[in-house]
């Protein structure tokens, strides 16, 4: 009697798993299934450093995507435009890509204020949009703090429209190279507009382009005590991010930062984008950007 049961029970079990089994076959597989055995997938997305060129190598050997460069080290050089030229023979022959630069405007290129120079800057973006689409690059960061300081006694208000205006007028250019700028909010050290966000979004939504998006630096949230619930919140609006340690703006690794709040912000709106980490000194390039990055993947690996 028993062994008639069983054998009911294991026909009727393998009748109805049937669909779910044949699913799986053809590619329909439960995660949270999966998920109960170990074997859900770790969330991952691609990693680079912020360096010269001449790093894009060892980078590539320690486990990056990409490499992240600047504007004026390697699309716009001092040494001009014959520099650019071997730049990016340099680029073809390593084919390890540059997802973004760094730094669009010098200081002394105001995007607001009484000495704002809009056609200079315009004339500037170009160049840098056409080369970095030459350059095959996704990105440029539309950060410059310097350059949008509101000096002190200029209304607010009006500093805040000719900085929008300007984004609308760089949006076209942006458009037309197929090259998406990137609006960068950055911590109240380093400038006093757009400091969130939240106020980086009111740009973005001022001038209502696809070639105008937003940066999410980790760094400069830490700075200013920014939940990583804002990552959520404008999760729509993000295509890269930066990240560094808060204490003094060093690769993760250094002082053991844990970034996995941020991370798993992320990773809940279901970024795919890039995460470089950006610092501008180091003790030991090669260590501590290798130990970034595995640091990184770890705890990306936990969130």
């Amino acid at each position: 009697m028993s062994e008639k049961v069983d054998q009911a029970t294991r026909r009727t079990f393998l009748k109805r798993t049937s669909g779910v089994f044949a699913g799986m076959a053809a590619g329909s597989v439960f995660p949270e299934a999966f998920a109960m055995h170990g074997t859900k997938p770790e969330y991952m997305i691609p990693l680079g450093v912020y360096a010269a060129y001449n790093k894009a190598n060892f980078l590539k050997e320690s486990g990056c995507s990409y490499i992240e460069e600047s504007v004026t080290g390697f699309l716009i050089p001092e040494k001009g435009d014959e520099q650019y030229e071997k730049n990016l023979e340099q680029l073809k022959h390593e084919n390890f890509p540059i997802k973004s630069y760094v730094i669009l405007l010098p200081a002394a290129l105001k995007t607001l204020g009484p000495d704002a120079n809009h056609e200079a800057i315009l004339q500037r973006t170009e160049l840098v949009l056409k080369r970095a689409k030459e350059c095959k690059s996704q990105y440029v960061v539309f950060g410059s703090g310097a350059s949008r300081i509101i000096p002190e006694g200029f209304d607010r208000a009006t500093a805040k429209a000719q900085h929008i205006d300007l984004t609308k007028k760089m949006a076209p250019l942006a458009e037309k190279y197929g090259v998406t700028i990137a609006v960068e909010p950055l911590n109240k050290g380093e400038t006093n507009f757009i400091n969130s966000l939240a106020e980086g979004v009111e740009i973005i939504d001022a001038v209502k382009s696809p070639s105008i998006k937003l940066l999410c630096d980790i760094y400069h949230m830490l700075k200013e005590d920014e939940p990583a619930t804002e990552i959520v919140k404008y999760g729509k609006h993000i295509v890269h991010c930066h990240i560094a340690e808060k204490e003094s703006r060093t690769p993760p690794g250094v002082k053991g930062d844990d970034f996995r709040p941020y991370l798993g912000a992320l990773k809940k709106i279901n970024y795919k984008g890039g995460l470089s980490i950006e610092c501008f000194v180091y003790n030991d390039f090669h260590k501590e950007a290798k130990k970034g990055i595995e640091v990184l993947k770890k705890q990306l690996s936990e969130v």
